[in-house]
């Protein structure tokens, strides 16, 4: 296994009309996982503002950011990736889903409100594990260390 330095990351917790924005970041439909929009922190960039950006590149949406609800990482042992993911509440202020929307890296091809029955109840595959009780809980949560699936 090679060593990588460790990879930061926010990610998005929107929650409108009681449903969670996730998307689907498998280009080429190679996965079913839904994950919470989000990415890779550029060196001298606040977290909010990276997050923001990150958000409406892979969704067109303009947001505002609330405080952190999770923490969650994952490895990958074969490859040495390893990611930490900071997550935040955030409210939309600007923009709707556009399924002609394109996100310009070509990361992002799906994008979708779930609700929290549809986490619950296993009808998606998503994560991390703890996603809804963070999008739907009050307090912060670390979610350790797991090993990274497809």
């Amino acid at each position: 296994m090679s060593r990588r330095p460790t990879r930061l990351a926010t990610r998005a917790l929107i929650l409108h009309e009681d449903r969670l924005l996730l998307v689907n970041a498998y280009p080429g439909g190679r996965s079913d996982l839904w994950c919470a929009p989000g990415g890779g922190v550029e060196s001298g960039s606040s977290l909010p503002v990276n997050l923001a950006r990150e958000v409406h590149e892979e969704t067109g949406l303009t947001v505002a950011v609330g405080a952190p609800a999770l923490i969650n990482e994952f490895h990958d042992p074969v490859s040495g990736f390893h990611q930490v993911d900071l997550f935040f509440h955030c409210t939309i202020t600007a923009g709707t889903i556009d399924p002609r929307w394109r996100d310009p890296e070509g990361v992002v091809t799906q994008r979708r409100f779930f609700s929290r029955q549809d986490l619950e109840l296993g009808r998606i595959r998503f994560k991390p594990d703890s996603l809804a009780q963070a999008a739907w809980g009050a307090t912060v949560l670390y979610d350790p260390l797991e090993v990274i699936i497809r």
